[in-house]
């Protein structure tokens, strides 16, 4: 399989979207914007579904479907929402040839109607906290698109709760972020940053919304998930009420958290590299890819049956694919593998028959390594388990050799071209935000949770600041 990948250093974008369509993630649909995940794409969505689907259950949280349409008259109930999302909504005017009586939105996201659902489900005290999350598709009009990144249409989970008390939600709001950072940690080994959003980020009728920002090879900051406390905006906006252990009425708290696609081009942009994806074991549909080899007729037998052996020792314990196909040649083979990203190759030759062992080789920095068949079923899980660390590890190193501390602010726009993560002085003031990010194309990702109040000056005004934000360009 001949790669024509642009390099990194030469078009990061090309790279990208090179790698996407060749290694067969995705491809452009025929409605513009949106796009299709392929079979490999999706194997990799349906392994992040697991893992999430587990923390999620393992928190309390049931599963649920909500309409795909959403009355007109929902959306215009909580007004910020509304307000925030009209320029990307689409809306359908005509069904069954005839105008409907009332628009129907395609959900951008669903607090509109899940919340109405509520407020039927919710009577009392005793039917909270009330946890739930729905997998599906959602549509949102974007005039710039990329693949996986951000297209029309694309599939997430979202998440929605309802408490009794503030400060319920409030733990809840933190504790679903914990769970995405924890996700982002141990399955795609990526270890972003946890903060809490400025008002002029945070989602559209949120009190507060809180996110990880996750670093990309390039530099950029990605959002790589967001946990949002609601408050009673929405339970207001549908009357979701329930009688109190005194007997009073009483609106409820809301939360709602959202992950979705995209996460596929954090996995892409945050660890492959010029000759294809590299993949996370944890994350991988094929974790092993083996290759039986055979020059001539008389070899093929001892090889496919030593191969037996070799599945035999590994079933069960890792996802492994023996490519059989005779047609094909080993090297076109291996760049198969490698262009998509399978953690592991292992080469079965006549002389490994002989010696009774099998030849490994490492997708991350082609490590080889000579293992005995009777030892497979112990080794090759030791060396995915080990590729998931070096990973993680890699995009630690590279969060800490690009996070900087700044406080000029021509030495900011200067060296911002170059990428990274800034830690810098804010007033707080909207204003300055916004001129930062019409100056710079920088915006304040998030103000980190671990922040310690420091007094300092703000990097464009140098009025005062209480605590460092995070600034980076961002996809």
């Amino acid at each position: 399989m001949a790669k024509n990948l642009t390099p990194r250093g030469e078009d990061y974008s090309r790279w990208y979207n090179d790698l996407v369509l060749q290694s067969q993630l995705a491809d452009y649909a025929p409605v513009k914007g949106c796009m299709v995940i392929r079979p490999w794409g999706y194997a990799i969505w349906e392994k992040m579904q697991q893992g999430l689907d587990g923390m999620f259950k393992a928190t309390g949280h049931v599963n649920a479907y909500f309409p795909l349409f959403i009355p007109e008259s929902f959306m215009k109930k909580e007004a910020q929402h509304v307000e925030g999302f009209a320029p990307e909504c689409a809306v359908v005017t005509h069904g069954g040839g005839k105008e409907l009586e009332e628009p129907l939105y395609i959900r951008p996201t669903s607090e509109t109607i899940i919340y109405f659902m509520f407020a039927k489900w919710i009577q009392s005290w005793r039917d909270l906290p009330l946890l739930m999350n729905q997998w599906c598709n959602v549509v949102r009009w974007e005039m710039r698109t990329r693949l996986f990144l951000r297209t029309t249409e694309f599939l997430w989970q979202e998440g929605h709760t309802a408490h009794a008390t503030e400060a319920e939600a409030q733990v809840e709001t933190l504790k679903m972020l914990g769970v995405y950072h924890r996700f982002a940690t141990e399955w795609m080994a990526i270890d972003p940053v946890r903060g809490l959003k400025t008002d002029a980020e945070k989602f559209a009728g949120a009190v507060r919304t809180y996110c990880i920002e996750a670093m990309m090879q390039d530099g950029k900051a990605l959002q790589a998930g967001t946990s949002h406390m609601l408050g009673q905006n929405f339970a207001r906006a549908f009357d979701v009420k329930f009688q109190a252990q005194d007997g009073g009425m009483q609106h409820v708290w809301n939360t709602s958290w959202g992950l979705s696609t995209r996460m596929i081009g954090a996995l892409v942009m945050a660890h492959s590299d010029d000759d294809g994806l590299v993949l996370p074991p944890r994350l991988a549909p094929i974790q092993v890819g083996a290759v039986p080899i055979w020059r001539k007729d008389e070899e093929k037998a001892g090889v496919l049956a030593a191969m037996e052996r070799v599945e035999a020792a590994l079933q069960g314990k890792v996802a492994l694919s023996v490519d059989r196909r005779e047609e094909l040649s080993p090297g076109w083979k291996f760049n198969e593998m490698e262009l998509k990203g399978i953690p592991l190759r292992l080469e079965l030759g006549p002389r490994d028959v002989a010696a009774g062992q099998v030849m490994s080789v490492t997708r991350l920095g082609r490590k080889k390594e000579a293992i005995p068949i009777d030892r497979l079923g112990e080794r090759v899980p030791e060396i995915l388990d080990a590729i998931q660390a070096e990973l993680l590890e890699r995009n630690r190193t590279l969060h800490r050799e690009r996070t900087f501390s700044i406080d000029d602010y021509a030495e900011f726009k200067e060296r911002i071209e170059g990428g990274g993560f800034f830690s810098a002085g804010w007033c707080g003031k909207p204003e300055c935000e916004a001129k930062v990010k019409e100056e710079t194309k920088a915006t304040i990702r998030c103000i980190p949770l671990d922040a310690v109040e420091e007094a300092g000056s703000c990097l464009r005004c140098d009025g005062a600041s209480t605590r460092r934000v995070l600034f980076a360009r961002a996809y």
